[in-house]
């Protein structure tokens, strides 16, 4: 493997790792750059983050779930790389200093980072950014108070150096397989259909940091470009299997705002910026947060086997748990929404607001018309082995009256559709009265009624 990048704006090359190398490892083991923490080592505490830019802009990333490979031709500023070069400090870390936003420290670097990625994009959502890094002895109020502090500080020269030193100095493409088109992948994963698929590395990282495994040989997809896009037409809205959670989420507000209400729940913005769509598909979670509501909204998955593709409903590609309809060699190539009235709503319960698993995720679209429910799609996370539909509650609203009377009157359906299990997040008589009662939720909403928590005002 040989692959070039920027460290802290200086050119690295790197020849002596394997493919699967985590950039974690690489910094604290190899550089000496021990600022970068290592605290869960599988994307969720946040005390590994780094700025990684590319073409696209900043973003803060994950370094425990990272490979090197995936680095190739960005730039890289860990912690120590925040400062200016005469050790001036960035106005985050001086606001972090002045308003105590520090006790024991180990967090802090990654706190850093993410505010430092964050003041560069001009993006003041604090909770929003923040939501990833975790601290369990100073506390959020101080952090917080430090990022709103900087926030009206100019962004010092040495932050905008990185995106401008790419454009000066491409780097050659490395040499490990990372197709820059769909058609160099459709070829490539024909004649190697055992090789793993890395888009993100938010699930497939964790293959490497927690159960040890070679993933050999491996296919890095961030630099297929035809992968990563997003388009509209007359009929549908088309979606790229590389696009990453966080650009799914701009791209579908303007037309299904509960959805990318749902994806900023979705883990953290570290992991957001990495993990994508079609890997949120292909890795066949029961509890994915992605499949229910695109299955709400009549999805359609496009699948690649070399030259030969076929599109199939998303729902249909779930058969059982860790089964999909999907072939050696076939790859999802990208999702297709059918366009229509936006009428979708999204229910995700968990422990914790952010960065949380589903216990049960139910997204519903249901069509009114004259006051009678004309077409029903609820699907749901958790419920099940697969993401599944709600046939028989569909069954038993579809020509209804759309009041509280069909929707007790569907009351048996449920257990028609779903066995749900017990589990350490929900028992199963939990999940079934969540599941009900989310129906009603969309239900009262539906009608004006006010249901959201965090909506509420006095």
């Amino acid at each position: 493997m040989e692959i070039a990048f920027l460290l802290n704006g200086e050119t690295v090359r790197v020849g002596d790792q394997p493919p699967t190398r985590t950039l974690l490892d690489w910094l604290r083991e190899t550089r000496g750059l021990t600022g970068t923490k290592e605290g869960c080592n599988e994307g969720d505490c946040g005390a590994c983050t780094v700025m990684v830019t590319d073409a696209d802009g900043a973003r803060a990333l994950n370094a425990c779930i990272l490979f090197l490979p995936q680095l190739h031709g960005k730039a890289v500023r860990t912690v120590e790389g925040i400062a200016g070069p005469d050790g001036s400090l960035h106005p985050v870390q001086d606001a972090m200093i002045t308003h105590h936003g520090s006790q024991c420290g180990f967090c802090t670097p990654g706190f850093v980072v993410s505010m430092a990625t964050a003041h560069l994009n001009g993006a003041e959502d604090f909770d929003t950014q923040l939501a990833g890094n975790l601290c369990r002895c100073t506390g959020y109020a101080p952090i917080i108070r430090a990022a709103q502090a900087a926030a009206g500080a100019p962004v010092p020269a040495w932050m905008r150096e990185d995106l401008a030193a790419l454009k000066a100095d491409p780097l050659a493409m490395p040499a490990v397989f990372m197709p820059e088109t769909s058609d160099d992948l459709a070829k490539w994963y024909k004649a190697n259909p055992s090789a793993t698929l890395i888009g993100g590395a938010t699930d497939v990282g964790l293959w490497v940091t927690k159960q040890l495994r070679d993933l050999a040989p491996v296919a890095f997809l961030g630099n297929c470009a035809d992968l990563k896009q997003t388009s509209v037409t007359q009929t549908d809205l088309f979606i790229g299997a590389g696009v990453t959670l966080s650009a799914l989420g701009e791209f579908i507000a303007d037309h299904h705002p509960d959805f990318a209400g749902l994806i900023r729940r979705y883990a953290s913005v570290q992991i957001r910026n990495a993990a994508t769509i079609g890997g949120n598909i292909a890795n066949g979670s029961p509890i994915g947060d992605g499949p229910p509501a695109l299955i709400a909204l009549g999805a359609m998955l496009h699948l690649r086997n070399g030259g030969k593709r076929r599109c199939i409903p998303l729902e249909r590609f779930f058969l059982d748990y860790g089964k999909q309809d999907r072939v050696a060699g076939e790859f999802v190539e990208a999702i297709s929404i059918p366009r229509q009235p936006d009428r979708l709503k999204c229910y995700k319960l968990s422990k914790r607001f952010d960065q949380d698993i589903s216990a049960v995720c139910g997204c519903f679209n249901l069509s009114v018309s004259g006051g009678v429910v004309s077409d029903a799609r609820i699907a749901f996370g958790g419920m099940a082995g697969i993401p599944k539909r709600a046939a028989h509650v569909e069954a038993a609203l579809t020509g209804q009256p759309w009041t509280e009377d069909s929707i007790e009157a569907a009351w048996d359906a449920w257990e028609k559709d779903f066995t749900p299990l017990d589990d350490m997040r929900a028992s199963a008589g939990y999940r079934m009265d969540a599941a009900r009662g989310m129906l009603s939720r969309y239900f009262l909403e539906d009608i004006g009624a006010q249901t959201r928590v965090l909506e509420v005002r006095p």
